[in-house]
């Protein structure tokens, strides 16, 4: 290309502490830069004059260099300073001259804060890498992380996203370790064995690579780089110590993790770092083992972007214009000169974008935008990469693997190469260990429980040694057997001096939140109020406050209690289908059965009797009908099962003792004013007031034995008429009164009995799954029988006051079968005798007829179907013809209140069915 010898110089400042070997490999990159991009741009009218200033590691030296560089060598732009705290107070003085101030290195987030329009970061920003950091202690199931930090800006400046970042995983931070940068090797060791007598032991680290180095190299030095600790870098220790060149650093690293801006690895970029190697070395010959970092190639982009910004903006006005002030200002800051140049190149560095060594370089707000991070695992002589984390798709192997899927965020372990931890060890730490200082874990538990079979402490007078047993401390103990590791702990009563207990359950559980207690072992229930302050285990108990009331026998004993099997529907519709079973006998069967014959009366009465008597299978009539004895088949077996189940159902309201409670619900108790019982200490208490009883009737008990005899003098007589208590309690009550009590509905729900411990301990985790263990074993079995006592001999009474009478619904299928079968016998009964007689409906030779008088004329053809007493023969059919007289050896058998029928009308039917006498 073309060379531009007519080139406009445009002056840029250089901010470094050039003491550190890592400024000057900085500095060797930024010259390359300019050499490389104007020898490929040699026809661009502006060249870089670059003017470099040592800010001697100190923040006020930085303000000076930049303050020189813009008042005196009036400088377009600054690239630097080297640390986020000296470029707190450039930016400062870079928005004050509209001058940009481009930092390669300063990744603090504090510095985001200041919302400097001039101030442009060619680096990530510490933030951007914590949620990465929290998807590595979510895959690996760690439940606390310590941050160990630099006390300044820069170490300052992330913690409270990484403590966001934690807390999103359901990490908790439970202390702040803080390191002075001119902290001793003493101090730091000081420190370290603080954090050695904590459980914690994931340690993130986020510090200058100088300080890291001393604090790796004192963890070794006293154990805390062996086998159960985890040590995570964030990028500032990873990048500049992954490189050191002091082999003791990188052998007190080994199992470290670290995260870091991933640089792909190109063609351009091998040919690059061959390059620098040899410049570097003819330039350094004292400096054989300097290694290129990120931050060196980062100072490289930044120097060609703002190059290619040069060019765009134009050397219209490179002038500094004079500052707006009084006559009287006499500092350098009052006096400082505007750049005109100034507004065109912000314009021109926001816009500026090409694929630079580090990969797409482009500003977003003055940002890089993050990309993605490497996970690298310190072994041997340097790093091994184990995968890889993305700010949208989590953990990662490879990079290809999670371009090509479309699965959601990854913090599977899974997605990580196997790590080899410190101590050389490939088993996961479980990130906690009980403390290194001999503390034993100081156990709270109550004096003593209302029932003692709970929780009971008893000191020995002679030797004033304390004893403390009972079911919930055998549960603890068994679950504590059941852990895959040890820990020592001592119960401590929570007493006072004189023996008296120091207050309420809820007084003792807050005891753990004030850390005068390491946890809590006991019948502490686990409610929401105090879950505000601590952590339960999950319940080991069955949960619920029940109210328990006294029972009685609830038998009815008056003159109408052999009614009280049947409800009333079942009883009329018994009556209503014996009335139609008699009806259904007498029509089958009066035709042809002389029991079902004689006089109405009798015919009535041989019916119902007939009926009523298969109540007690007593009837003495035959039955002559096959129609008729298929109904009556069916009707026995109705009657059998239902005379059956009466019997058995009268036997059980006569004999069986029906125990009832005497209260069923709350609202009775408050309405007459009853007296109720509640253990003392407990959160029942709070219960009961809520429920809107009144503190004068509320009485509390000490024993088991107590509450017994406070219902045996009942309320009103210094007693009780209703306890309440927890769901243990009262099963344990009942099981030592079984025949006297029973627990009301309904149960105020709780979350049973847990152990407690402080919030975000490592133990509530590890004590549940014990607790699991136990509970599902045959160990939890010995232990109810040890404490408790079985409770199969004592049933659990009814408490439910619902009617034992049988209903409707029970034998409605039963009459169903029974009705059909009734009215298809009335129905072909009905056909077969319509058929026989069909010359009386079909005739037509008589008009005047009507329908219902042909009806009526088989009606009576029905009736007068009898046998007599002495014959079996059939009766002659009378049927009254005008004119004629009756028969007369039938008088005797006439009704003389018989309604007769019209004798017109019955000459004309009597023509119709009978043509002539002779045939009658």
């Amino acid at each position: 290309m073309a060379q531009n010898t007519t080139f406009i110089p445009v002056n840029v400042g250089l901010v470094l502490d050039l003491d550190y070997l890592e400024a000057n490999i900085a500095l060797s990159c930024i010259n390359m830069a300019l050499s490389d991009f104007y020898a490929t741009h040699g026809d661009y009218k502006t060249r870089m004059v670059l003017t470099t200033r040592d800010s001697k590691k100190d923040v006020v030296a930085a303000a000076a260099a930049a303050l020189d560089l813009i008042k005196n060598v009036e400088a377009q732009a600054i690239l630097g300073p080297t640390t986020s705290m000296q470029a707190n107070f450039v930016i400062g003085l870079g928005e004050k001259a509209q001058v940009p101030i481009i930092s390669f290195s300063a990744s603090s987030d504090s510095l985001t804060s200041t919302r400097s329009p001039y101030f442009f970061r060619a680096t990530q920003n510490d933030s951007s890498q914590v949620n990465g950091i929290g998807a590595l202690v979510q895959a690996f199931g760690w439940k606390e992380a310590v941050p160990i930090y630099m006390d300044n800006e820069y170490g300052e400046g992330v913690i409270p996203y990484l403590t966001d970042a934690l807390q999103a995983v359901d990490a908790h931070v439970p202390y702040r370790s803080v390191i002075s940068p001119s902290a001793t090797d003493d101090q730091i060791a000081e420190e370290l064995y603080k954090l050695m007598t904590m459980q914690t032991r994931v340690f993130i680290v986020h510090m200058f690579a100088s300080l890291g180095a001393r604090l790796f190299v004192k963890a070794k030095e006293i154990g805390m780089m062996s086998k159960g600790y985890v040590w995570i870098m964030t990028d500032g220790p990873t990048v500049g110590l992954s490189t050191s060149p002091d082999p003791s650093v990188i052998d007190s690293m080994q199992g470290v993790l670290g995260i870091k801006p991933y640089i792909p690895k190109t063609t351009e970029l091998g040919n690059f770092r061959l390059r620098w190697k040899r410049k570097f070395q003819q330039d350094n010959a004292d400096m054989v083992d300097a290694e290129l970092n990120i931050y060196a190639l980062q100072a490289y982009d930044a120097t060609v972007a703002l190059a290619m910004a040069i060019e765009k903006a134009g050397t219209t006005n490179l002038g500094f214009g004079e500052a707006n002030v009084s006559n009287t200002s006499v500092t350098d800051l009052e006096n400082l000169g505007i750049s005109q140049n100034g507004p065109n190149l912000l314009r021109a560095l926001s816009n500026t974008s090409f694929k630079g060594v580090t990969g797409d370089f482009f500003f977003i707000n003055g940002q890089l935008q993050p990309s993605a991070f490497e996970i690298v695992n310190m072994n041997g002589n340097g790093e091994r990469r184990i995968g890889f984390w993305i700010p949208r798709k989590g953990l990662a192997k490879t990079l290809n693997s999670i371009a090509n899927t479309t699965s959601t965020y990854s913090t599977s372990k899974s997605s990580l190469a196997p790590v080899i931890w410190a101590g050389d060890s490939t088993s996961i730490p479980k990130g906690w260990e009980i403390p290194t200082n001999g503390k034993k874990l100081r156990i709270g538990v109550p004096r003593s429980s209302t029932f003692g079979q709970f929780v009971k402490v008893t000191t020995d007078l002679n030797s004033n040694m304390t004893t403390v047993t009972g079911y919930c401390i055998a549960i603890f103990e068994a679950a504590v057997d059941a852990l895959p590791y040890a820990i020592t702990y001592e119960y401590i009563p929570f007493v006072k001096p004189d023996g008296r207990s120091a207050g309420t359950y809820n007084d003792l559980v807050y005891q753990v939140y004030l850390k005068s207690y390491d946890a809590v072992v006991g019948d502490t229930t686990i409610i929401a109020n105090r879950s505000k302050y601590v952590d339960f285990t999950l319940p080991y108990t069955e949960s619920g406050v029940s109210m328990i009331v006294p029972i009685k026998d609830s038998r009815n004993k008056n003159a109408w209690v052999f009614l009280k099997p049947l409800t009333w529907d079942l009883w009329v519709t018994s009556f209503c289908f014996f009335v139609l079973i008699g009806f259904v006998v007498w029509v089958l069967e009066h035709g042809i059965n002389e029991d079902f014959q004689g006089p109405p009366s009798h015919q009535i009465g041989t019916s119902f009797w007939f009926s009523f008597s298969t109540m007690v299978f007593a009837h003495r009539e035959r039955v002559v009908s096959n129609l008729a004895r298929i109904v009556v088949t069916i009707w026995c077996f109705v009657v059998l099962i239902l005379t059956q189940s009466y019997t058995a159902s009268l036997s059980s309201v006569l004999t069986v003792q029906q125990l009832q409670p005497t209260v069923t619900n709350v609202d009775e108790l408050i309405k007459k004013g009853e007296f109720v019982g509640y253990q003392p200490n407990s959160f029942v208490l709070g219960i009961l007031k809520n429920l809107g009883f009144d503190d004068s009737r509320l009485m509390a008990y000490n024993t088991p034995e107590e509450c017994d005899e406070l219902f045996s003098r009942g309320s009103g007589n210094g007693g009780i008429a209703a306890a309440f208590d927890e769901v243990p309690y009262m099963k344990f009550f009942l099981s030592m009164y079984c025949s006297k009590y029973t627990i009301i509905e309904p149960t105020f729900k709780t979350g049973g009995f847990g152990f407690v411990f402080p919030k975000g301990s490592p133990l509530v985790a590890d004590v549940s799954r014990a607790v699991l263990n136990v509970t599902e074993g045959d160990k939890m079995k010995e232990i109810e029988d040890a404490w408790l006592g079985t409770q199969s001999s004592c049933q659990e009474s009814s408490t439910s006051v619902s009617s034992n009478s049988l209903s409707l619904k029970s034998f409605w299928g039963l009459f169903l079968i029974t009705g059909i079968a009734s009215i298809s016998a009335l129905m072909i009964f009905t056909t077969i005798f319509v058929y026989e007689h069909r010359a009386v409906l079909l005739q037509p030779s008589d008009l005047r007829a009507t329908t219902w008088s042909r009806v009526l004329v088989l009606f009576r053809i029905f009736i007068q179907m009898d046998l007599t007493s002495s014959r079996s023969e059939l009766n002659p059919i009378h049927i009254a013809i005008p004119g004629d007289l009756p028969p007369a050896d039938n008088d005797d058998d006439q009704d003389p209140n018989a309604q007769q029928p019209d004798q017109e009308e019955v000459q004309n039917i009597y023509q119709l069915v009978v043509p002539n006498q002779e045939q009658l």
